[in-house]
């Protein structure tokens, strides 16, 4: 019988978070469930944890070579045979009313797409607030392309809509030829969901919550780079070039375009305070101040006062390090929540 849901846990050395994923998977309460675990080349234990399954109940793919997070859950959903798909990180979890409460709210308005609120949870397991306040999501009831390209300008949204975990219909995604693209490694949740939304997929908000996001120091989805922030400008760019976007989205893309360019000054500012490169670290300033206002306000204030002096002439060199007393090495642009909500 084909089932009602099927998940899709991407893995890469997740031994420690792995039976927590696939155990929420199981609970689920009111739908029947396959769960597909596509091993991506793990050098710890994964493979062994999710093979200590039964057949039947968990179906493992071990790929050959690593295809990152979107190839990895691309060769899931190939194989995924379930009315509706659901994407689960296998560091996080989900509740057991979950896939029953989001299932029914698509379907009584023939949605494609369902979401709903996100628990964050603290590396010490302490349970932090929600991602979303319930009001907000219960005021959006649907999202639109717009409201969601609005809701991924990095660094500035309020609440990113990108940390969204959506379910589709899985035939929805086949039909559309709608799969993650493999050459991202941050932000390809948000292409997928805007491609499906450009293709005329309604999206419909249950606001109660049923994702568990399990925040790990270290996650890739935390730490953003510069290479990352290119990559999405060029799936940005593939993206116009594929789908029409009516005047509110276009926008929104507008918008979204300039944070992504706010971003790469940003962290090509970043990069230069990292390799104690003190007058790089101005010029890139200089080029775009917007790109401060990124940076803790004491590492901010450093270096406006350093590039005063700079632009002035009346700086000894020795003052262009003044900014650099934290140790550079230790200091991250965080891409999460924490951060998108200041």
């Amino acid at each position: 019988m084909q089932p009602d849901v099927s998940f899709v846990i991407a893995a890469y050395n997740a031994e420690a978070t792995l039976d927590r994923a696939i155990a929420g998977a199981i609970a689920q309460r009111g739908v029947t469930v396959e769960i597909i675990v596509v091993d991506d080349q793990s050098r710890d234990g994964t493979l062994d944890v999710a093979r200590a399954y039964p057949q039947d109940m968990v179906t493992v793919v071990a790929l050959p070579a690593n295809r990152g997070p979107g190839g990895a859950r691309n060769a899931g959903l190939d194989l995924a045979r379930g009315r509706w798909v659901a994407v689960l990180d296998s560091d996080d979890a989900v509740l057991p009313e979950r896939l029953a409460a989001m299932i029914a709210r698509a379907e009584a308005v023939g949605a494609e797409i369902a979401v709903d609120n996100v628990q964050v949870v603290r590396e010490d397991g302490t349970p932090d607030d929600t991602m979303f306040p319930a009001g907000y999501l219960e005021g959006l009831r649907e999202i639109s392309l717009a409201d969601y390209i609005e809701g991924n300008l990095v660094f500035e949204s309020r609440f990113n809509l990108g940390y969204l975990k959506p379910i589709f219909q899985r035939r929805f995604l086949d039909d559309k030829r709608l799969r993650y693209d493999e050459k991202l490694r941050i932000g390809e949740d948000y292409i997928l969901l805007a491609s499906a939304l450009a293709s005329g997929g309604r999206c419909v908000v249950e606001p109660t919550v049923g994702y568990v996001y399990h925040i790990r120091t270290g996650s890739i989805s935390r730490v953003l780079e510069l290479h990352h922030v290119e990559a999405m400008v060029e799936a940005d760019a593939a993206f116009a070039a594929a789908y029409p976007m009516d005047s509110g989205a276009k926008a929104a893309f507008a918008r979204r375009g300039r944070s992504l360019r706010k971003a790469a000054s940003f962290l090509s500012l970043v990069q230069h305070i990292k390799a104690r490169a003190p007058l790089k670290a101005i010029g890139a300033a200089l080029r775009d101040p917007a790109a401060v206002r990124h940076m803790s306000m004491p590492i901010a204030v450093r270096l406006r006062r350093v590039a005063a002096q700079f632009c002035r002439g009346g700086g000894e060199m020795k003052h262009a390090g003044d900014f650099l007393e934290h140790d550079p090495e230790k200091w991250e642009p965080v891409f999460g929540k924490d951060h998108l909500q200041q």
